[in-house]
């Protein structure tokens, strides 16, 4: 049997890479090729990436092994020491089409009913616990107008729901209330809009009335909350207090039935067992449905 000489694409990680990795895809046309888009949120995810890497020279032998993603740009010597590694790919050139060989109008064949669309990346805050600043760099935003059309070619694909994803995306250039309504009227077709992790402390009132009263917006948000005892949020560097996160939940809640998801981390340095607790009685003050919840990770 021949081998196959398709590329593929190995996604670890956040929306923002999923949504990159279909670009990869479609930029790195009929190649015998494995793409990693690894992750380097945490320890354990730097060594899934890691894993990655040796599984796919393992079951495509002959393929160029490419390394791409924030895993390797926090640890290019550690990546490029691999023997399995034939290339590593900055985050910065990941959806270059020369990087690729590719051409700039190739876009991805919609495979799935949902869409992930990234419009943001990078992050210009300074939490105690995130290395994404050092794999992502500055935020930096998509034009909106680039993000309209981006969203009408995806529906005209075959998309029904499109995700807007970014690593801090209520840092969207010019307010994400602005964009999501730019995108509900410049694309009435598209059935659903759903949103990536959201910043709490970044949801303003045109973001507030946009989600809890436009049809078209899912009535599901993932927020970055971290933790829910304020010494520790003070210590993360977070820009918000417990209460505040508590309140928000209620105010949303009282406008629409949401269904709320959250990011927690589970033992970082100090923390007591008040301090968990306090956490802990957060799932249920906010009500969340859908936990991803991590140790922490130095």
């Amino acid at each position: 049997m021949l081998a196959s000489r398709k590329p593929d694409v190995v996604t670890l990680g956040c929306r923002l890479n999923l949504a990159e990795s279909e670009m990869i895809r479609a930029l790195a046309g009929d190649r015998d090729m494995v793409v990693v888009n690894g992750c380097g949120v945490t320890n354990e995810a730097m060594r899934q990436t890691r894993a990655a890497v040796r599984r796919a020279r393992r079951d495509r032998p002959a393929a160029e092994i490419v390394v791409t993603g924030c895993a390797s740009e926090m640890d290019r010597a550690a990546f490029a020491a691999m023997r399995e590694v034939d290339r590593i790919v900055p985050n910065a050139a990941k959806l270059l089409p020369a990087t690729w060989g590719g051409f700039p109008n190739q876009r991805p064949r919609r495979r799935h009913a949902r869409a992930f669309l990234g419009v943001q990346n990078g992050c210009d805050h300074g939490c105690t616990f995130c290395a994404i600043p050092q794999g992502r760099g500055p935020s930096r935003s998509s034009p909106l107008g680039q993000v309209v059309a981006e969203v009408a070619a995806l529906v005209d694909e075959g998309a029904n729901e499109v995700v807007l994803s970014g690593v801090d995306l209520t840092s969207y250039a010019g307010g994400l209330g602005a964009l999501v309504e730019a995108v509900l009227k410049g694309v009435p077709r598209l059935p659903r809009l759903r949103l990536s992790s959201l910043d709490t402390i970044e949801i303003d009132d045109q973001l507030f009335d946009l989600v809890t009263s436009e049809a078209r917006v899912m009535p599901s948000l993932h927020l970055s909350l971290q933790a829910g005892d304020d010494l520790i949020l003070k210590r993360m560097k977070r820009r918000h207090l417990r209460r505040e996160a508590v309140a928000l939940v209620e105010r949303l809640k009282a406008k629409r039935d949401i269904a709320i998801g959250a990011d927690l981390i589970a033992g970082f340095p100090t923390e007591d067992d008040a301090a968990f607790e306090n956490t802990l009685a957060l799932l249920d003050d906010c009500d969340i449905v859908g936990a991803h919840i991590f140790p922490f990770s130095p």
